[in-house]
């Protein structure tokens, strides 16, 4: 294979079928593309109980600093109803300029293109006058917890440390050099259980109905406003998930009521200050008697989910402007820098040193006919490629 060609890199990438938390030959061809160009590979697998082992890639190129990452993911979701896609899903046929596949935006892509950036860099200028990794997992689509966070652990405990991080998620809306994200909002979940008292739908006095309550609780969740958002962050924004009671007759009181909600909040809160608004909400609305009038209190309890991600924002500017810079150059676009979005694993990263996202559209993320334009995928090495001569250059002056 030639590394440096971003579209064979991602159709071999998407021929691997790697749906979570299989590796399905993606990393072992990473491993064949990176070998030799320099790269010293690592492969490291991360298990805790209760989850699937997963198998993740950490290469290196370079021994000194600066130390520049890439970092993503080569796990995919599953293809749902394959008679669906027009084009199979693990194939990366090309049709009407574009490669059809599960991952080819998210991030297969992103990754296929990052390699060829280096690739190509090599070629004509030599090694960085630095360092370059790639830090893969194969855990982000599943539950995020034998990937990113356990490989960033190994690598620091073997002395690993990075100046800088570019995460290949695509972060694009609408066309390729749209929008960087230099933050993400934090979030919480949680699971709300109200306790009744079972009972026949004609006779309420001799029951107490916990939907009733949860009414109650659930507005108060969703309304007034946590905050009107800030400077880099929109408003936080709660939404109740589920609400069920697990009572299928019509004519029976529910003898309680359950139901989760997750909330992406900005720098306005911490999770352990909202986890203190929340409570001091849901206490309010329990005493609140208009659903249930002249009964106590609502009997309530609240679970709180593991591993709230918590909010950041990245203000380097070394990173930020190398990579607007490189869009500006190759696309002619001013790039939005943005917080919006759900959370990725940047969200852990953050905590070994500055990171940003940037990558390809990502219209057909997750859905069937997931695509890419072939031409995106060329442009998007110019940019890597670009980003990597800036940053060094950068980080030279420094």
């Amino acid at each position: 294979m030639n590394a440096t060609d971003p579209v064979s890199n991602l159709a071999a990438l998407i021929r691997c079928p790697s749906v979570t938390p299989a590796e399905g030959g993606a990393l072992s061809l990473l491993d064949n593309l990176l070998s030799p160009l320099g790269f010293a590979v690592d492969r490291m697998v991360a298990t805790e109980d209760g989850t699937p082992d997963v198998e993740n890639l950490y290469a290196r190129l370079g021994t000194d600093g600066p130390h520049l990452m890439f970092a993503g993911h080569t796990d995919v979701v599953p293809v749902g109803d394959e008679a669906s896609w027009s084009h199979p899903p693990f194939a990366a046929e090309i049709a009407g300029g574009e490669m059809y596949g599960r991952g080819a935006v998210d991030m297969k892509g992103g990754i296929a293109c990052f390699v060829a950036a280096i690739a190509r860099h090599i070629e004509k200028h030599g090694k960085p006058q630095g360092s370059v990794s790639f830090l893969i997992t194969g855990d982000e689509e599943g539950p995020s917890i034998n990937g990113t966070s356990k490989l960033l652990e190994w690598a620091a405990a073997k002395g690993e440390r990075w100046d800088a991080c570019v995460v290949g998620e695509p972060t694009n809306p609408d066309q390729l050099g749209d929008m960087i994200k230099i933050g993400r909002r934090g979030s919480l979940s949680g699971r709300i259980t109200v306790h009744g008292v079972q009972g026949h739908a004609a006779y309420p006095h001799l029951a107490d109905n916990p939907i009733r309550g949860m009414l109650q609780l659930t507005q108060a969740l969703m309304d007034p406003p946590f905050d009107n958002g800030t400077d880099n962050f929109q408003p936080s924004n709660l939404e109740v998930t589920t609400i069920d009671t697990g009572n299928s007759a019509t004519n029976v009181i529910p003898a309680r009521a359950t139901a989760s909600f997750n909330i992406r909040f900005n720098d306005t809160w911490t999770a352990e200050t909202l986890r203190a608004e929340i409570i001091r909400r849901l206490d309010a609305a329990a005493a609140d008697g208009a659903l249930r009038p002249d009964r106590t209190p609502v009997n309530y309890e609240i679970v709180w989910a593991d591993r709230p991600s918590h909010v950041f924002l990245t203000r380097n500017n070394a990173l930020i402007s190398s990579l607007s810079g490189a869009v500006a150059e190759v696309t002619g676009l001013e790039p939005k820098l943005s917080t919006t979005g759900g959370t990725s694993d940047a969200r852990f990263i953050k905590d070994y040193c500055p990171v940003v996202e940037f990558g390809l559209v990502g219209q057909t993320m997750h859905m069937v006919d997931e695509r890419v334009a072939v031409a995106d995928l060329e442009t998007l090495t110019r940019i890597y490629e670009t980003f990597i001569e800036r940053w060094f250059g950068h980080a030279a002056t420094e």
